[in-house]
């Protein structure tokens, strides 16, 4: 892929007239990096922005004992490093060759004097920017496994915690003793032997009713608490799928470490066998 090509594969650089891409591309600088080799480091001054020619990148967060959380993995057609050339703070994160990779540098620069004459190239930038940082703030919060009902206790309402007491209670032993024993209760004190007038005489229609509404009240209760249960169910299943996709990442980060190493020793090995033995003194 020619550099032209390249950037307008690029999303900074939609709807650029061939004219504009070529000048761009007289801009860049192009640089090569063996496979584990650090492009720059987190907090490194940044006054560029890189596009991968050739080759892949790994953007990662440094951590303590060389555990690195990687962020992203780059490939060809893909640019890093333009959040430090836009504010000129320190670099957010590190970026590190996976391979053999040739990047093109685009300086502050020149990204200033192209935006001075295509400001509406900012608002790509921007979309551009804005999509990486949501997939990134995604991708940390996955990486904090998170108790489900804890949460869902702390925005529990008032309403939905009756339903739940409701729900638990109808499912007991101690409802349906209850309930048998109100009705015994209910049925004898209503009956022509302990009143001479009862308030609600055989057949006990006021009972019948009283039980229909608890009926009617207790079907709709139930089902805001299983519809509830059911949310958190969902929660705890993403919630494992986070948990499966951040050992996931660790297993990718390990091996691709793995490999660097692999071939950082392969190439001492080379050197060492390439090397001319010294005269004998």
């Amino acid at each position: 892929m020619d550099v032209i090509s390249l950037l307008r594969s690029l999303p900074l650089f939609e709807g650029l007239s061939d004219e504009d891409l070529a000048a761009i591309a007289g801009r860049l600088q192009k640089r090569s990096y063996r496979a584990g080799e650090i492009i720059f480091h987190q907090d490194d001054l940044g006054d560029s922005m890189f596009f991968i020619h050739k080759g892949h990148v790994n953007i990662h967060l440094p951590g303590e004992d060389s555990r690195r959380v990687s962020l992203k993995d780059l490939g060809q057609g893909e640019f890093f490093g333009e959040v430090a050339l836009l504010d000129g703070e320190p670099r957010t994160a590190s970026a590190l060759a996976s391979t053999n990779t040739t990047l093109l540098e685009l300086q502050r620069e020149a990204l200033e004097e192209y935006l001075k004459n295509r400001p509406q190239a900012a608002m790509s930038i921007l979309r551009s920017m804005g999509q990486r940082m949501r997939r990134t703030i995604s991708l940390l919060d996955s990486r904090a496994a998170k108790n489900v009902d804890e949460e869902f206790e702390r925005n529990i309402s008032w309403s939905e915690r009756l339903s739940d007491q409701v729900a638990e209670l109808n499912g007991s032993w101690k409802f349906i003793l209850l309930l048998i024993l109100l009705t015994l209760v209910w049925c004898a004190g209503n009956s022509s032997l302990a009143l001479f007038a009862p308030l609600d005489p055989y057949p006990y229609q006021f009972f019948n009713l009283a039980l229909a509404i608890l009926v009617a009240l207790q079907g709709p209760l139930i089902v805001m608490s299983q519809n509830r249960q059911n949310k958190k169910d969902r929660a705890r299943a993403e919630t494992d799928y986070q948990v499966n996709l951040k050992n996931e990442v660790n297993i990718e980060t390990l091996l691709r470490e793995l490999g660097e190493f692999r071939h950082e020793m392969a190439d001492r090995l080379e050197a060492l066998e390439t090397k001319e033995p010294q005269p004998g003194l």
